[in-house]
């Protein structure tokens, strides 16, 4: 298994104000752009784009009625 390092090149020291302002999800943006944003961040991690979703495995997952 690989040693993973951090890259302290991709993140730079902030003040509160620079950090509050570098803020993507503030909540003056409003909840469905909120989660357009969360989502496409989601995509770009695990490599899928908007137009080719991935498909949920139903034999996974199993339902059933309780008996009372």
């Amino acid at each position: 298994m690989p040693d993973y390092k951090l890259d302290r090149t991709a993140f730079r020291m902030q003040k509160f104000k620079e950090a509050d302002a570098a803020n993507i999800f503030d909540k003056s943006i409003s909840y469905p752009e909120r989660l357009r944003q969360a989502y496409y961040l989601i995509s770009q991690a695990y490599g899928f784009s908007e137009a080719d979703q991935p498909k949920l495995d139903r034999k996974h997952f199993s339902r059933r009625k309780l008996n009372r």
